[in-house]
């Protein structure tokens, strides 16, 4: 869905993928809320594992994995971001019927090698927020930002993400940039600034326009040594797509029918249990009940990049997450959120947030150029689709 962009050939020896962390136990982690859909015939098995409700894996960015272990006979399609039956309102998109038990009967119930590939994948989440998560000062990320100027030895799964950064950002000229950590700490986003109220703010903070940065030249050398270049970077997007990416391998080793869901990240292996694509609510960024659009999903996956949430006052000022790296300032004029559609997670992630700071007068030709599969929203409502985003969609508002 992506066409080649230009710098491919300049693109820096990538360190290799980071090896899938062990498997503690053979089960469901204590305190996972399972569902499970039960097999009609005695076939086909589906677990679900929420993420976010295990016990001592809260920062984990998981939120849904879901995997059929065997086959896939007509069964109830079980609750992913949602989805829409055909002739239905889009006050009936989403379908939330799922057959619930315990931990226990979920992990006598699966096939082990299904259980033990969710534990791997859900491990792999928790050490990607470990390693590459911005709020925590020990964190190997963190360690280097402090000192951005020399070589650092990092853990393989950081470096991966770094490398992984400086390949999007000479994919996209630049356009993405992880050097925004600076800007974003000086806009009050810190640990301390909470959102679960609705009305963030960080009264002391300011937002200042800067010069654009000098071009970015990380250096990367033997096994996980690298040089940031005199700068920080934030990994949080990319960071999460990579993730997802690479809980999807975890998986696709015991099922190619699977699901990874994070934060709005989402990659679709297979089929969904009924046999057909999997169905992806896109959500309203306005905060409404129903989705926006419904995307038919088969061995893809996709990313939205939305200021509904991560949005809160700097001063006199509202500002977002989103950070023009030309500017250190919140970008994408009259963007509400963008959703695009790649091969891979994290590429969606980059161009999702590359598209969302072009603007609402600039996405159109953007996406058209890179022909891009993207979905978008105006600040007014507007709703906007590439074309190579059409095939995807099996309804829209």
């Amino acid at each position: 869905m992506l066409a080649p962009v230009p710098g491919n050939q300049a693109l820096p020896v990538t360190p290799p993928a980071p090896p899938l962390p062990r498997t503690r136990s053979g089960s469901v982690p204590s305190g996972a809320t399972n569902r499970q859909v039960p097999p009609p015939d005695g076939g086909s098995r589906v677990v679900e594992v929420d993420g976010g409700m295990v016990v001592g894996r809260v920062r984990a960015m998981a939120s849904m994995i879901t995997v059929q272990a065997l086959g896939r006979p007509g069964m109830p399609v079980p609750r992913s971001a949602g989805w829409h039956r055909a002739g239905s309102s889009p006050g009936q998109a989403l379908d939330r019927a799922a057959a619930t038990t315990d931990g226990n009967t979920a992990a006598r119930t699966a096939d082990g090698t299904v259980v033990e590939a969710v534990e791997r994948a859900l491990d792999i989440f928790e050490t990607v927020a470990a390693t590459c998560t911005r709020f925590d000062p020990t964190s190997p990320l963190m360690v280097a930002n402090a000192d951005p100027g020399r070589w650092h030895g990092l853990p393989e799964v950081c470096a991966s993400a770094i490398a992984e950064a400086y390949a999007a950002y000479l994919r996209t000229d630049g356009r993405f940039d992880p050097r925004v950590l600076e800007d974003l700490v000086g806009l009050g986003y810190t640990a301390s600034l909470s959102f679960a109220a609705g009305a963030a703010s960080a009264p002391g903070a300011r937002a200042r326009r800067r010069l654009v940065p000098p071009p970015w030249q990380p250096r990367f050398r033997g096994r996980g040594q690298v040089h940031l270049g005199g700068r920080p970077v934030d990994l949080g997007g990319i960071g999460k797509g990579l993730a997802v990416r690479w809980a999807a391998e975890a998986l696709r080793a015991v099922s190619d029918d699977h699901l990874v869901e994070a934060g709005g990240d989402c990659t679709c292996g297979g089929h969904a249990p009924d046999g057909g694509p999997w169905r992806v609510g896109v959500e309203d960024p306005s905060g409404g009940g129903d989705p926006i659009a419904v995307l038919g999903l088969t061995d893809t996956s996709c990313a939205t990049s939305s200021v509904r949430l991560r949005r809160w006052r700097a001063g006199d000022r509202v500002v977002h997450h989103l950070i023009d790296p030309r500017t250190g300032l919140p970008g994408g004029p009259g963007m509400a959120a963008v959703t695009v559609v790649a091969t891979d997670p994290a590429e969606a992630e980059v161009w999702s947030k590359v598209l969302f700071l072009a603007g609402r007068s600039a996405i159109a030709a953007e996406a058209a150029r890179r022909r891009i599969a993207a979905l978008w929203v105006a600040t007014d409502g507007t709703l906007g689709c590439s074309e190579p985003m059409e095939r995807h969609l099996v309804w829209r508002a």
